[in-house]
């Protein structure tokens, strides 16, 4: 049985924050605003697995009014929705993901990015893509006031030999 998932995720920037994505820390000005790092690609990509598990997404499952999630590392939340994969038998096929943001440019990160997201998948970087675009200027993010990530991901229930 195969499943495809969509997940979507935005943040504004802020001073005095890192800006992580994909679990790389990239250098620059501000960061991503949230409770947890803000790591827009993670939370995009979670919330495409559990959308194709049919589950809740990470607001309600992870939220930011419980402590336990306070400046986590999305990494770890990947790696929770790894785990209900596994509880439930389905293993992931790909991961495709754009980074909606005018600033820092992120290209030479990306291989660290697809690398992060493999290992806590437990597949193989081939199966990761990631690009990135910017707004031309337009809205929000077009204005580097916040930057944004949508994710599909395709997953697979492990066969069962009777």
């Amino acid at each position: 049985m195969f499943k495809i998932g969509i997940g979507y995720d935005i943040h504004r920037f802020a001073p005095k924050r890192k800006l992580v994505l994909g679990g790389v820390v990239i250098p620059y000005k501000k960061g991503l605003l949230g409770h947890s790092d803000a790591d827009v690609l993670l939370h995009a990509v979670c919330d495409a697995l559990l959308s194709a598990l049919g589950q809740k997404d990470i607001g309600r499952l992870f939220p930011n009014t419980d402590s336990r999630y306070k400046n986590i590392s999305s990494l770890k939340l990947l790696g929770k929705v790894k785990a209900m994969l596994d509880k439930k038998d389905f293993f992931v096929g790909n991961i495709g993901a754009v980074i909606l943001m005018e600033a820092p440019k992120i290209s030479s990160y990306a291989d660290a990015m697809k690398k992060n997201i493999a290992k806590v998948l437990k597949i193989d970087e081939s199966c990761v893509g990631i690009t990135a675009t910017t707004q031309e200027g337009v809205g929000e993010i077009g204005r580097n006031n916040a930057a944004a990530a949508h994710a599909v991901a395709l997953i697979q229930q492990k066969r069962v030999d009777t």
